[in-house]
């Protein structure tokens, strides 16, 4: 790729800035020098394609429908900070247009008979769950070299990720996609991790995240009056909502069926045989839910894909402990600030005490 000597002296300050940003983020490794460079390379083209979001929406040439999404995305930046307290910073006031479905491609691995996925540490947020790459081409060769090593791979494509206030994240292209609520949804998810993030706990900081998400699309529809749209909006918000924890349910319990399998002192080709159909059996478990309700030919794309222990390894990971902390934020009176006070001083605690209390935060609710 090659970067012009213009953007390189108006974006130094900014890469300087992020620079510890693609460490934590990208870095698995300090000899893994090629992987952190193309890595920093995808991020600089990403900070040169952007521009202010006032001289985009200036922009005759721009679509309608383009316009009218971004003038939405940037009152929902103003009222992410106003009226839900997360971060008040130049993240998500620059727009850029990748050109591309997706930011960037995780890729997820497993062994064959496990669901435990392959971690991948990087420095300050410890290890996680999926490596990331800014060309798919990178992802897919890569996800080669995990394949022929027996493991099981998926290749996942993402709207968005952030850069935790490390360099100020712009809004993507990739992220004007669906619905209103999931698209204000991304900006106070992303936001939301920049206001909480614990090193090597995922599932708390995804699970924090998706409940401020959520909680902060409520809010936003209630600003809207009737002329808007706001009621009827957030009830389709809903109903999508509960097809998403609908479909998770169906996934969840073919993950369970797996560890079942994948505990029992069975031979290997028993194993495979029975894997194969569990899997061949939520195919079908997803015909009958389609069937139930068409709506759920949404997801006819992800479950089209060759499935694997891959795909169910991280299925419960933004979800897991969103009870919790919906629990957590009614004992607060829905004081957004005095939640993530609290969410705070859960993460001082160590991973297995935060689990348990999380679990008991879960219980008051039931």
């Amino acid at each position: 790729m090659r970067i012009s000597v213009e953007f390189i002296h108006k974006s130094e300050a900014a890469l300087k800035k992020a620079l510890p940003g693609f460490l934590f983020i990208w870095l698995g490794g300090c000899s893994n020098a090629g992987y952190y460079l193309g890595a920093l390379s995808g991020h600089a083209e990403l900070l040169n394609a952007q521009r202010p979001l006032d001289q985009v929406l200036a922009d005759p040439a721009l679509l309608a429908q383009t316009r009218a999404r971004l003038k939405t995305l940037q009152q929902a930046r103003g009222f992410a900070s106003r009226e839900l307290g997360l971060p008040d910073n130049d993240s998500y006031r620059n727009y850029a247009d990748l050109g591309r479905e997706y930011a960037v491609w995780n890729v997820v691995a497993t062994p064959p008979f496990s669901l435990k996925p392959k971690q991948w540490c990087f420095i300050f947020v410890g290890c996680i769950s999926y490596r990331g790459y800014y060309q798919r081409e990178q992802a897919e060769t890569y996800a080669d070299s995990l394949r022929a090593q027996g493991l099981d791979v998926q290749v996942a494509g993402v709207r968005a990720y952030s850069t935790l206030g490390w360099s100020d994240d712009p809004l993507l292209s990739t992220m004007l996609y669906r619905s209103e609520a999931r698209r204000v949804g991304i900006i106070f998810h992303e936001l939301a991790h920049q206001q909480l993030f614990i090193s090597g706990d995922s599932t708390f900081n995804e699970s924090f995240a998706t409940t401020v998400e959520q909680e902060g699309v409520r809010r936003w529809f209630l600003t809207r009056d009737q002329t808007q749209g706001g009621p009827a909006r957030y009830q389709d918000y809903l109903e999508e909502l509960k097809r998403d924890a609908r479909f998770r349910q169906v996934l969840l319990q073919t993950r369970e069926k797996l560890q079942r399998l994948y505990r029992q002192k069975t031979d290997e080709d028993t194993r495979r045989k029975e894997k194969t159909r569990l899997f061949s059996e939520l195919k079908q478990s997803f015909a009958v839910l389609k069937k139930s309700d068409p709506a759920f030919s949404a997801y006819d794309h992800w479950m089209a894909q060759d499935l694997n222990n891959a795909h169910l390894a991280l299925v419960a990971t933004y979800h897991e402990y969103v009870p919790a902390f919906r629990q957590l934020l009614k004992a607060k009176q829905g004081d957004l600030r005095a939640f993530y006070r609290a969410a705070e001083d859960l993460a001082q605690e160590d991973q297995e005490k935060r689990r348990i209390l999380l679990q008991q935060w879960a219980k008051k609710g039931r």
